[in-house]
């Protein structure tokens, strides 16, 4: 897909989400707040769905694994020991022209759809200079659009610049921006502002963590910090979740909760947020020496073969293996294609300092291939970090080893927001129909998997002044109600409250036609039409077959 044909469909999903209730920016009214998104009512019980399937799959259908729910706000002490404060920030330049704040590290992946950008791309192909094509955009298209790029102020000096340069053209046009964004040509090459192609600053380290105060005194002893993650949480009430259940390693701990990160340049609609909500699991394991005094020896990985069951004998590497595994596994039983996700290993320059592996989980977004989910190997570095900055014990004593030692870590987490992104673009889709009348029209529709799906059945009266039909069609709403999320429309035609919820991803339709209440014959009395959204096929369902049959497709 072009990049212009990704814009646009980014554009029309976001249209959508507006239009139909799934994510509003938050404080619209008052201009809006960057970074910030709200939920509306078809957004809610999405995201509510994927919330409480991700729980139900980690908590109720494991043995292994118990929940937590923790505060937002947690003694800042945390923070120092976790390496927060001395060490979680992101490298940050500012415009010299515009004077906005900008991400260094995100600089040229937010290139990828600026206009200027792409423009002078296009002028050089392969990143190779075309100085004829370039000097007719900097003179005229380039001139209007971007006043602030140095180049259209003196574009035959920097030709002569680029025509001077003896080093290697990449072929993104990286290198060829550079050269025609640094104003001091006898310095080193500089950044482009992406908003307005002006001279980035050098990057300087930006803390990313909301700043609070606790207490009626704003003074430095007051400090805390809205959490920017909710795993330390996790390591902290380690022991008491170990004293107060009969949890036994290996075990894990999870949650879903709010976090917090003052991002210097969020994007991408809701994938970049200041306030995000994150699905988290600790999986503490036992270390491999440990493995190995007991069973002899720790089994091998085989890269290319599946996981298999859990066993005795297992170190982190096969641990790490079946908790990528897992995740693929039920990222596709909420709906997203394995065609549409990768998988990266992070290379060793790349991996945090405590990290043995991180496997990222990425989706292909229509703004590029982003991360949904990171799993890392964390050895026992925050256990072992708040056991020192605490003073306070967090071995666990293993009555099978017969001794005690701070349990290594599997950690998978996941953005909700995130997820919530991909899942709507996977589900959007644009097709040409045509109807009994022979007309074409294009259908908007939003394929959920049932599972996630906001509404899982619409229920309709065919006409909404014949009294039988609607009270037959309450009967039955009344009947589905507390067994799923329903929605009851009586309001036009019947085609365009399909069309309705069609955009709103529900996966059935029920009407409620004269056929339901026998006026044209008793052999189909009781029964209704089921609509499928996907194929648009209908079918006569007794009414007393619902439920089951209903929840069998949502389940």
């Amino acid at each position: 897909m072009s990049t212009q044909a990704s814009t646009a469909r980014m554009e029309k999903i976001v249209s959508l989400c507006k239009r139909r209730g799934f994510i509003f920016q938050s404080s619209e009214i008052y201009g809006g707040l960057n970074g910030f998104w709200d939920y509306g009512p078809l957004g809610a019980e999405l995201k509510r769905n994927v919330k409480e399937l991700w729980w139900k799959s980690m908590t109720r259908l494991r043995d292994d694994i118990v929940g937590l729910e923790a505060t937002i706000i947690m003694h800042p002490k945390v923070w120092q020991a976790s390496g927060h404060v001395d060490t979680f920030s992101d490298p940050m330049s500012t415009c010299r022209a515009c004077k906005k704040l900008v991400r260094s590290d995100q600089v040229w992946d937010m290139l990828e759809t600026t206009p200027w950008a792409q423009a002078v791309r296009e002028t050089s192909p392969e990143g190779k200079p075309n100085p004829e094509a370039l000097l007719k955009w900097a003179k005229g298209k380039g001139l209007r659009a971007v006043p602030n790029f140095v180049f259209v102020k003196d574009p035959e000096a920097f030709l002569a610049r680029v025509a001077a340069h003896t080093g290697e053209w990449d072929a993104q046009g990286q290198s060829l921006i550079q050269i025609l964004c640094t104003a001091d040509a006898a310095g080193p090459l500089s950044m482009p502002c992406p908003h307005c192609a002006g001279e980035l600053t050098e990057p300087r380290p930006f803390n990313l963590m909301f700043k609070t105060y606790v207490g009626p005194a704003a003074t430095e002893e007051d400090i805390a910090y809205l959490r920017p993650e909710t795993a330390q949480a996790i390591f902290v009430q380690f022991k008491n979740v170990v004293d107060s259940t009969r949890v036994k390693v290996p075990f894990g701990i999870c949650q879903i909760g709010k976090a917090f990160r003052n991002e210097v340049t969020p994007r991408n609609f809701t994938f970049r947020s200041r306030e995000f909500e994150q699905m988290e699991l600790e999986f503490f394991i036992k270390p491999d020496d440990v493995v190995q005094a007991q069973t002899g020896a720790v089994a091998a990985l085989a890269p290319d073969a599946p996981h298999g069951e859990p066993q005795p004998n297992w170190g982190w590497e096969l641990w790490h293996k079946y908790w990528v595994e897992e995740r693929f596994r039920w990222y596709e039983s909420v709906g997203l294609k394995r065609s549409s996700l990768e998988e990266y290993w992070q290379k060793p320059d790349e991996l945090a300092h405590y990290a043995r592996a991180t496997v990222d989980i990425l989706y292909k977004f229509p703004f590029g291939t982003q991360e949904l989910e990171g799993i890392a190997a964390r050895s026992n570095f925050d256990l072992t970090q708040h056991q020192t900055h605490s003073g306070k014990s967090m071995e666990y004593f293993d009555q099978e080893a017969n001794l005690r030692y701070v349990p290594h870590v599997i950690e998978p987490s996941a953005g909700v927001d995130r997820l919530i992104l991909a899942l709507l673009c996977e589900a959007f889709e644009e097709e040409e129909v045509t109807d009994e009348k022979g007309q074409t029209e294009t259908r908007t529709v939003l394929r959920f998997h049932p599972r996630v799906a906001p509404v899982k059945v619409g229920i309709f009266p065919l006409l909404k002044n014949k009294p039988d039909l609607v009270q037959k069609a309450i009967e039955v709403r009344d009947m589905l109600r507390p067994l799923m999320n329903v929605f009851y429309d009586d309001g036009g035609a019947i085609g365009r409250r399909y069309r309705r919820q069609d955009e709103a991803g529900t996966p059935f339709c029920l009407t409620i036609d004269f056929d339901t209440i026998g006026e044209n014959g008793p052999e189909k009395e009781g029964t209704v039409t089921l609509r499928h959204r996907d194929s648009m096929t209908q079918e006569r369902v007794r009414i007393a077959d619902l439920p089951a049959l209903l929840l069998g497709k949502i389940s």
